[in-house]
């Protein structure tokens, strides 16, 4: 089969097409506009809002467990008229660290994991955004989600207890005290959920990962805990309660907030103690995100 060959130049060939392309010519809205976007988008995706039915089944699952226990607790206080709640506001989250922790295994690796997974990090620093931007936002928005978690169910005890007809003044200062415990729990729980998930773009082994370090590690020093108080080592007890992130939160409002402690008989840390729990989270904290800076910076080279 012969094979036409044309004969016109290269040059005349060429031909430049206006397809309709427009340059943008409206205002640029900059790095904090970004941020904030970046924010949202992230604190909505942490209960499944603006993605798919399946996305918000087990965020809206979990915090609808975390609530009915409170609803119970209120319906309980006002039907039996009882003068004080079934629990403290410092103790709820303690008592459902489980379900905490699953939902940070949950979200951490969806908030993260995916950009690493699909390399989409690098098209966020082609933007006005930065590094520090994009870490920013995503341990706002996490530390954010887990906040409304952990603090609906606390407003549930509180307005049970105003209902039930409880003492105003000190329901007020168990739920000031309960917000500042949740708000603490919410940066040392995100911190670490995004540490551990931006490690692995597999999002099923940072849900692993994640449950180990959260539920895990607490039902292993909870056990080492009541073994050393069994063996009469009370003493070494509170330094246990070091090495899991809920029994840190524990001891932090055992020492400052006047709670009771879970731990085996019901002895948390001192004031002494507490200031080297409180100076171990803020550590964790400010650790993880460093990490998470340094993690970014190589993902986006």
């Amino acid at each position: 089969m012969a094979v036409e060959q044309s004969l016109t130049p290269r040059g005349e060939q060429t031909r430049i097409h206006d397809i309709g392309y427009r340059h943008y010519d409206g205002p640029r809205l900059g790095r904090a506009y970004a941020r904030r976007s970046l924010y949202s988008q992230s604190l909505r995706g942490s209960y499944g809002l603006g993605r798919s039915v399946k996305s918000k089944v087990l965020p809206m699952l979990l915090f609808v467990v975390m609530c009915i226990p409170a609803l119970i607790m209120v319906a309980v206080a006002v039907a039996t008229k009882a003068k004080a709640l079934p629990v403290d506001y410092t103790r709820y989250a303690v008592i459902m660290q489980a379900v905490i922790g699953l939902y940070v295994a949950s979200q951490g690796p969806q908030s993260v994991s995916r950009d690493l997974r699909f390399k989409t990090v690098p098209l966020y620093f082609s933007r006005p955004i930065e590094t520090v931007d994009y870490v920013r936002a995503k341990y706002a928005a996490l530390a954010s989600a887990l906040f409304v978690l952990t603090a609906a169910p606390l407003i549930v005890l509180y307005v049970g207890a105003l209902l039930a007809k409880l003492d105003f003044a000190d329901q007020t200062k168990g739920f000031g005290q309960g917000l500042v415990s949740v708000a603490l729990l919410s940066l040392l729980f995100a911190g670490i959920g995004l540490v551990i998930s931006s490690v692995t773009p597999r999002r099923g082994f940072g849900i692993a990962a994640v449950i180990a370090a959260l539920t895990i590690s607490y039902g292993a020093v909870s056990t080492v805990q009541a073994i050393a108080f069994e063996q009469s080592s009370s003493s070494a007890v509170p330094w246990l309660g070091l090495f899991s992130p809920i029994t840190l939160i524990d001891g932090v409002q055992t020492a400052f907030l006047g709670a009771t402690s879970a731990f085996p008989g019901g002895e948390g840390p001192s004031s002494g103690q507490g200031v080297v729990y409180l100076a171990v989270v803020l550590g964790l904290i400010a650790g993880s995100y460093g990490l998470l800076m340094r993690r970014y910076r190589k993902v986006g080279l």
